[in-house]
């Protein structure tokens, strides 16, 4: 089942008069678009670049478009009636749980589940 395809990722990144630097970035799948936005504040004390304060902003932006595709993807897994990721036993793997003790006064037995 090869799969291939191409997503644009548009960030704009502008500052204000009071320091403040904004991003936006804007993911495009050719289906949908999902955004993420992010900014940083230059501190009065702290020297003036740019540069740092762009990418703060671009930084938190794209961690919010993150979190937005995450959230996007365990809802359409939920949708489909499958369990959330990290919530399955990966195949062949065995688990164990503890067996209590009889009263025979010995230590519990591990017995394998899987």
């Amino acid at each position: 089942m090869p799969h291939t395809t191409e997503w644009t990722m548009r960030l704009h990144l502008f500052e204000d008069e009071d320091g403040t630097t904004k991003a936006h970035v804007v993911l495009d799948t050719g289906t949908t678009a999902l955004t993420g936005r992010g900014t940083a504040h230059c501190h009065p004390a702290d020297a003036y670049v740019p540069e740092i304060g762009d990418e703060l902003a671009a930084g938190r932006a794209v961690e919010n478009l993150a979190r937005r595709l995450l959230n996007t993807a365990e809802r359409d897994i939920a949708g489909m009636g499958v369990p959330r990721p990290g919530t399955r036993q990966a195949t062949g793997a065995q688990s164990s749980r503890r067996v209590p003790d009889t009263g025979t006064g010995k230590a519990p037995r591990v017995v394998n589940t899987g």
